[in-house]
């Protein structure tokens, strides 16, 4: 690299092991940004903006665009006005790539665009001629296993097993940027016996993982058929930012049985009639649970009122989701009686 005197640049750490052409790409960038910025300061009334921080579109043709993408394609007037000024700016060869489409049909929808974002929503990612990845994020690592499915050759188990990895090795470093996915990564290959098999899908993964801005770190095939490996967290995951958790489970993806909960809905009534003044006690739970404890729940409930001497009610409501009840203890005048053990429970 040679720089203009009297001009330093830093190089930070995702700079490593970027090619001398893009740190040059980013080099000239900067320098035609510094002239910019130099000549607005002399010829700008003060107080003026001299800089801010690039909108979403700029951003994208700056950290992305590359020249083996022959076409942007933009649908407002204002933002391709925005993404010519700063092609011309930075790279002005590529400004003839940049279209602007003022077509009826909606620009997503034309290219498909709305169907390959549903997919990056999805846990299972289909590949090109069978076979699928399934891509499971937890609290301590993101799980991606991959799946034969319907992949069949002519060929050897072995050599289906490499084919089928290497296709999976390539979507899996693709669907890790579009997702964003960072930590620790475990990527479950189809086993294959030949070293060198499993060479050139180490080596597939890592030039796959070359056009990620983000930092990642391979390890070698594991002797269970694994490779492990970190990559960057940069910002939040796609799913973080367009999901929360259920509050009907929390995030669990899962919900106790209606079985479950009227054990434990039992448990409670248990505890409520034992309460000193206690003389009703109504309780409203989803109408599973409900159903469950009416009929082959309903000679313990007997039991629990005959041994107490505390009238039970029990009232199903749709809109309760299915781990979630609510207990009402009261006295002879209708008074209410607090139960300490609910408000212990997490």
């Amino acid at each position: 690299l040679n720089p203009p005197k009297g001009l330093g640049f830093i190089v930070r750490t995702a700079g490593q092991e970027r090619t001398q052409r893009e740190l040059s790409r980013d080099m000239a960038y900067l320098v035609r940004l510094w002239k910019v910025l130099v000549k607005r300061v002399k010829n700008s009334p003060c107080p003026a903006d001299i800089y801010e921080e690039s909108d979403m579109i700029i951003r994208t043709i700056r950290d992305i665009f590359s020249e083996d993408i022959d076409t942007i394609v933009v649908d407002e007037k204002g933002a391709h006005d925005r993404a010519k000024e700063f092609l011309q700016l930075v790279m002005p060869r590529y400004v003839s790539r940049l279209q602007l489409y003022d077509g009826r049909e909606p620009l997503f929808h034309k290219y498909h665009l709305e169907k390959e974002i549903a997919k990056i929503q999805r846990r299972t990612v289909p590949l090109k001629g069978g076979g699928s990845i399934v891509i499971d994020p937890t609290e301590a690592l993101v799980a991606i296993d991959v799946n034969s499915g319907s992949f069949r050759t002519d060929s050897s188990a072995e050599d289906s097993a490499f084919q089928l990895n290497m296709s999976a090795a390539k979507e899996i470093a693709r669907q890790l940027r579009l997702r964003d996915l960072g930590g620790v990564i475990v990527n479950d290959f189809i086993d294959m016996r030949r070293e060198s098999h499993r060479r050139k899908v180490e080596r597939a993964l890592h030039d796959a993982l070359r056009r990620d801005r983000a930092r990642t770190k391979v390890l070698r095939t594991s002797p269970f058929g694994l490779i492990e490996m970190t990559r960057q967290r940069i910002r939040p995951s796609l799913k973080r930012s367009v999901y929360e958790d259920c509050p009907c489970c929390q995030g669990r993806a899962v919900v106790k049985t209606g079985e479950s909960m009227a054990i434990e809905v039992v448990r409670v009534l248990m505890m409520a009639c034992q309460q000193p003044r206690a003389c009703r006690v109504t309780i409203r739970v989803n109408d599973k649970v409900s159903a469950y404890l009416n009929n082959k729940k309903r000679r313990d409930v007997m039991q629990i009122e005959e041994a107490s001497g505390v009238t039970v009610q029990i009232l199903g409501s749709e809109t309760l989701f299915p781990e979630h009840f609510e207990c009402d203890c009261r006295d002879s005048e209708g008074n209410l009686i607090p139960l300490p053990f609910l408000e212990q429970t997490p």
